[in-house]
């Protein structure tokens, strides 16, 4: 039996029918949209103002630490995490491994397959087999704590846990999870996350959580204006400090991705997590149901459509859904309800 969503949550969106796509890209609730507007009516009538804006980040920044558990000072903020991912490969010792989850999403592999010259290496395991992988030549485990293509979830105290052992720093990608699984980024040395699916913000603004005493260790690749303490007072090439935090990571922000982030990231930061996990879990499941397949613990469903004769037919139907590896992939947050439960089974006539 599906656990019902309380109404505040579907009630904070414009009715969507049949949108199964959080994986893909999260839907705006309607205040995220509002202040999107409002920043393109002050852009087109010349009434920007930039510092408003700026406190608008900062603000940002402190929402995503609440959520994800981390100090604010903790965060750096950047516009994509594959971009934060170059920063943590910075860390690596050369000559080293870098261990990843085979099959996981480009954006976490690529900037490491970038370091062939510094002699690293990239090894790939299962990620089931992760933490079993990891061996002293290991300084560095990265993977994402949900998986895109199969919403399969890691066993991440196991991988910390032999990561450590090991000597290997953890680097997560939360960006399949934060926002409906009860993770966050204080477990691991590194985390990354873009907000712009399960955190439902506009697509532009990522995060990178790095603990405490490992920012010497990593290069600002992008240091700009904003990688300072006090932006707004060393923008010149005479007196440019690097903040004293992880703040000395963020790239200078993209205003229409900071309006309408700071609108959702309030909205997510003001939610019970748990319930929103019961919430999403709890229609994936009774999609599995549907599709005849045992219950599981990701907010994603995925199923082997080779052809893709099943996303075919719920695109046909109306519906929103992915396809993604050989799989036909769905996914439940705040919007969906029971009836689109019920519209799914309706396009594949089970």
């Amino acid at each position: 039996m599906i656990t019902a969503a309380p109404p505040r949550f579907a009630d904070r969106f414009t009715a969507v029918r049949g949108y199964l796509a959080a994986a893909t890209a999260g839907l705006p609730a309607r205040e995220t949209a509002a202040s999107v507007r409002t920043h393109i009516a002050e852009w087109e009538q010349g009434r920007l103002d930039p510092l408003r804006l700026s406190q608008q980040l900062e603000a940002c920044r402190g929402h995503f630490a609440a959520i994800a558990g981390v100090p604010p000072d903790r965060v750096g903020i950047g516009a994509q995490t594959s971009q934060l991912v170059s920063v943590i490969g910075t860390g690596v010792p050369d000559g080293s491994e870098v261990l990843c989850a085979a099959g996981d999403f480009a954006s976490l592999a690529h900037p490491f397959e970038q370091l062939a010259g510094r002699g690293i290496t990239v090894r790939y395991a299962p990620l089931a087999e992760l933490a079993g992988e990891i061996t002293p030549r290991t300084s560095l485990v990265a993977f994402s704590l949900v998986q895109s293509a199969t919403g399969e979830i890691a066993d991440h105290r196991a991988i910390v846990r032999e990561a450590a052992a090991a000597g290997a720093r953890t680097c997560a990608d939360l960006t399949q999870s934060l926002g409906w699984y009860p993770v966050g980024a204080a477990e691991f040395d590194f985390a990354v996350c873009h907000a712009y699916k399960w955190l439902c913000a506009p697509r532009g603004l990522a995060f990178l959580s790095v603990r405490e005493a490992l920012d010497e260790t990593l290069a600002p690749l992008a240091a700009g204006w904003y990688s300072a303490g006090d932006p707004w007072g060393s923008c010149y090439a005479d007196h440019m400090p690097l903040a004293p935090d992880a703040g000395r990571f963020d790239l200078s922000p993209a205003w229409p991705a900071v309006a309408g982030a700071e609108a959702a990231l309030r909205h997510v930061a003001g939610l019970d997590l748990s319930a929103v996990e019961r919430h999403d879990v709890g229609l994936a499941n009774a999609a599995r149901a549907v599709l005849g397949l045992e219950p599981g613990g990701s907010a994603i469903v995925a199923w082997a459509d080779p052809d893709g004769r099943d996303l075919g037919a719920m695109r046909t139907a109306g519906l929103v859904a992915a396809g993604r590896a050989g799989n036909a992939r769905i996914s439940f947050h705040l919007w969906n309800t029971e009836e689109d439960v019920e519209l799914l089974a309706a396009a594949l006539g089970r």
